[in-house]
């Protein structure tokens, strides 16, 4: 194939591009992120309370999540684990995307000061308070399949129908559910790239909080995660509490906590500016 001059000057700007890019992310030092929240730390004020919701072993819930407000997610005896799937409230087209939140912040793992990314390159959520550092984001949620596996019985509840269930209670279709990432799920990887369940790392009363970046609707789903050992299907209750949270000023740890997320929030205000986040 011969290109023309003009296609061999635009695929030379895109290389100039990648290397500069390349480049400015290679010389950016990241900020160091602190140390998981005391599980008797970060009280929530009565006053900011929005919703106090309990979700039921094996069950499902859904809730509009405004733009500084946030979510508390509390894994009341230590055995649960929690999924999440978001969509952007003002266009459902944009949702959670696990993969982007993993590559474009260089670590597979999250934590306070990281932050979850959309598909179109936005942040959703900031982790603003996390005790434990202990979520998957690589095997995803249980399915019929995965509970058959793991206790001869397909019939138990699973956080894939969970979703479906979900969509669907928010307007939303089958195609609208992607991977998820699951909270107090202490999955990691060995140096030969297999699973480790590391079940030391979660605790009873251990908690995450997400604070909302943009309008969205979300879902959780209370179901074991597939790499969770456990013989028996017997997840337990998990509390999810809505509230206002304190803003993040211009020197907020997770906007600032690397290049890749101070990049992703000027996304979010490039579409704000435009009018089309609030």
């Amino acid at each position: 194939m011969i290109l023309t001059e003009q296609q061999q000057a635009e695929i030379a700007a895109h290389r100039r591009r990648y290397e500069d890019l390349k480049a400015a992310g290679q010389g950016e030092a990241p900020r160091a992120l602190p140390p998981p929240t005391p599980r008797d730390g970060a009280p929530i004020a009565d006053a900011a309370i929005v919703h106090r919701e309990t979700i039921p072993g094996g069950w499902y819930w859904t809730t509009r999540l405004n733009r500084g407000e946030a979510l508390r997610l509390v894994n009341t005896s230590g055995a649960s684990s929690v999924s999440l799937l978001a969509w952007s409230a003002a266009d459902p087209s944009e949702r959670l995307n696990h993969a982007d939140t993993i590559k474009v912040q260089w670590a597979a793992s999250l934590r306070k000061g990281r932050v979850i990314l959309s598909d179109m390159g936005r942040v959703l959520f900031s982790i603003v308070e996390d005790t434990c550092a202990a979520h998957d984001t690589l095997a995803g949620g249980s399915s019929v399949a995965t509970n058959a596996a793991r206790y001869g019985a397909s019939e138990a509840r699973n956080s894939r129908d969970n979703f479906i269930l979900a969509a669907g209670k928010l307007g939303l279709g089958r195609r609208d559910v992607a991977p998820c990432i699951s909270f107090f799920a202490p999955v990691s990887v060995d140096t030969d790239g297999r699973f480790q369940w590391e079940a030391n790392r979660r605790h009873a009363g251990d908690f995450v909080d997400l604070r909302a970046e943009i309008d969205l609707l979300v879902a959780l789903s209370n179901c074991p995660h597939p790499l969770d050992p456990a013989p028996m299907y017997a997840p337990d209750a998990v509390e999810a509490v809505r509230y206002r949270a304190k803003p993040g000023g211009v020197d907020d740890l997770c906007r600032t906590a690397c290049a890749e997320a101070i990049r992703a929030f000027e996304n979010n205000a490039l579409l704000a500016g435009h009018g089309i986040e609030g």
